[in-house]
């Protein structure tokens, strides 16, 4: 079954007590269950689990090619149940361009879970391997990243991993998996912030961890979002349940019109430089185009000039919404150093774009009023 098929029908199933194709939403905090709790076959409480969160898993391993999924309140909640669980005293090699708050999370936590952390070029295999230490326990990379789209072959980093018994987690956030199934190139682990594109709608927030084997590291992270109580809200799970029936679709159109912006983008003259897969000019090009089925919704440019003439370009948008977060169904821009704020390592005049569903033609008119700002 294709992707965009299982994106459809993955625990899909007519509900049997009324027949209706839409899944039931079941917000109940408590179930009943016999006096002696110990004999129980079933739900207890929903901060244990729930039918609405179970269905969305189901659909989370199916369409990432994993073996279980466990679902949360956010990304943020996701990556940090799954570190805590990584052995005292690891390291952990960090993509030098990952999500930022992944590396206020390091800088900040790290040492109270006895964990330690390097930042390495994770576009380069080599750099990788002369980074790894005796005390390396965790690969964790981010493909495309966040916010200057760079490509990692997630295949080179299983053959570093898989010899020396590292995990390997990859947070795919920005590609799905409707272009992007790092389990199938070796990864053990795929993150996913639920709120962006498989959501697709701006308006509920989750995360997801999926797992390539369902084994113990599994269960302890299990274990922690229960007594920690990072599970995913019922409501949350049937909105973000419905967006992934639509995820297929709206990657391909975004996508499509990515590439047209980039293009448009690239050859202006008030645009220094274009940060987007799908151009030849990348870097990554040719790695995306073996291990990603298409380039995605997302890119950032950097505006000719300085922060101030960034900021200008970024005011005079129109049907760009000067927003944070990505992958839903409008257009959305973000000035990231300013959101990152005091020592961000992003360029201070890189705008992060967020392609939504319209028109290419009128987001691409829409920056070109915009550019002439500068």
């Amino acid at each position: 079954m294709r992707p965009e098929t299982r994106a459809v029908h993955v625990a899909a199933e007519v509900d049997p007590e009324t027949g209706a194709v839409a899944p039931p939403l079941h917000l109940s905090t408590t179930f009943e269950h016999p006096a002696d709790s110990t004999l129980i076959d079933g739900y207890l409480y929903q901060r244990y689990a729930n039918p609405t969160q179970d269905r969305l898993e189901r659909a989370l391993a199916a369409i990432d090619g994993g073996s279980a999924a466990l679902a949360f309140a956010s990304g943020m909640a996701a990556g940090s149940a799954l570190l805590q669980n990584l052995p005292p005293g690891g390291e952990v090699l960090m993509a030098d361009d990952t999500y930022f708050a992944f590396r206020k999370l390091a800088e900040r936590f790290f040492a109270r879970w006895g964990l330690t952390h390097r930042l390495v070029d994770m576009t380069s295999p080599d750099a990788v391997a002369e980074a790894i230490g005796p005390d390396t326990v965790c690969l964790w990379a981010e493909t495309p990243s966040n916010p200057r789209l760079k490509v990692t072959s997630i295949a080179a980093l299983a053959a570093l991993a898989k010899p020396r018994d590292l995990r390997l987690v990859v947070d795919a956030t920005f590609a799905t998996p409707v272009l992007l199934n790092p389990i199938a190139l070796g990864a053990d682990v795929v993150l996913h912030s639920t709120t962006k594109y498989l959501g697709g709608h701006s308006d509920a927030m989750g995360g997801a961890l999926v797992f390539a084997e369902r084994g113990a590291w599994f269960d302890a992270i299990l274990e922690t979002r229960k007594l920690q109580g990072g599970i995913a809200s019922p409501f949350a799970s049937w909105l973000i349940l419905r967006g992934i029936r639509t995820l297929a679709p709206r990657v391909r159109w975004q996508s499509e019109s990515a590439l047209k912006i980039a293009t448009f983008l690239e050859g202006h003259e008030r645009v220094s430089c274009v940060h987007y897969p799908g151009l030849t000019s990348h870097s990554g090009h040719a790695v995306a185009g073996r291990e990603m089925r298409d380039f995605g919704g997302m890119l950032s440019v950097e505006v000719a000039g300085d922060r101030a003439a960034a900021l200008r370009v970024a005011s005079a948008l129109k049907l760009f919404l000067n927003a944070t977060s990505l992958g839903g169904y409008e257009s959305l821009v973000e000035h990231r150093e300013s959101v990152e704020g005091k020592g961000s390592p992003t360029p201070a005049n890189l705008l992060r774009l967020s392609v939504g569903l319209e028109h290419s033609d009128d987001l691409i008119d829409d920056l070109a009023q915009a550019l002439r700002q500068v």
